[in-house]
């Protein structure tokens, strides 16, 4: 069929009901379909419905001239609500991406000075980090509501963390950590922060009710390093969740330290 013949708004229908993917190959068919591909119509189909309002909480306004400039500048992280959290789109899908901050995160003691130090990282996306000076109680927690996520999603939650040199007690008891989704969700494990004191790398052990597996903690493309804490569907149907993520180890009277928290990361699975 000769694209040629079709009005440019109906092409620009055509291409926004595929993906952003596919409208950018549909630039290397024809010029028409370029034109038609590049359109406001296109690219305000592949953003969330909610852009609007995403881009009122930015902390630095965003300059864009088109609908798909604005879909590429949203596909890198950007600080929102006074720089407590990061939003960002996936690049092939346009789905919603959000990294809660240390800050946005209730963590038991962490406004004390004696158990928390609270300063800036050049690595981080964020204002600050937080590093456990030393505590025996060590419990962080993280909440988002499924209405600010994509629909017919499945999401993973991971806290996105850092080892100082000095690290310490991390590994003498396991760690609890839960993902829980209203009434309709809820799953638990344990992970071990252990070091390897001959090259200071940390390895997580995993436990669920078909055994044991340890594997690594993925290095992230930031420098950061990742601990998956569990994942979830978030549905159509409308409603409004809250999803509650932590890791926690109470149970040991002994004392830790060391470990350098940037926040948690809700991303959609690969």
């Amino acid at each position: 069929m000769n694209l040629e013949v079709l009005p440019q708004d109906c092409i620009s229908h055509i291409i926004s009901c595929s993906s952003p993917q596919d409208a950018c190959r549909s630039a290397m068919v024809s010029a028409t379909a370029r034109r038609a591909g590049d359109s406001d119509l296109v690219w305000e189909r592949f953003l969330p419905a909610d852009y609007e309002q995403i881009l009122s909480r930015l902390v630095s306004p965003l300059v864009f001239s088109s609908k798909k400039e604005l879909y590429f500048k949203l596909c890198n992280p950007l600080l929102i609500d006074e720089g407590k959290k990061s939003f960002s789109i996936s690049k092939a899908t346009g789905k919603i991406c959000y990294m809660l901050s240390a800050r946005d995160l209730s963590i038991t003691w962490s406004s004390n000075s004696l158990y928390w130090s609270w300063k800036p990282l050049l690595q981080s996306r964020f204002a600050e980090a937080v590093e456990l000076r030393t505590i025996c109680w060590l419990e962080i927690q993280g909440k988002i509501k499924t209405s600010m996520l994509s629909p017919n999603t499945i999401y993973q939650a991971y806290l996105v963390v850092k080892f100082s040199n000095r690290a310490y007690g991390l590994d003498s008891l396991p760690s609890e950590i839960s993902l829980v989704v209203g009434i309709k969700h809820e799953s638990h494990g344990i992970v071990y922060l252990r070091c390897r004191e001959s090259n200071k790398i940390f390895s997580v052990k995993t436990r669920s009710g078909k055994g044991e597996e340890e594997r690594f903690p993925c290095k992230r493309e930031d420098g950061w390093m990742e601990i998956e804490l569990g994942e979830f569907y978030n549905d159509d149907d409308g409603g409004d969740e809250e999803v509650k993520m932590s890791l926690r180890e109470v149970k040991g009277p002994h004392l830790k330290g060391g470990l350098i928290i940037e926040g948690i990361e809700i991303r959609p699975k690969d």
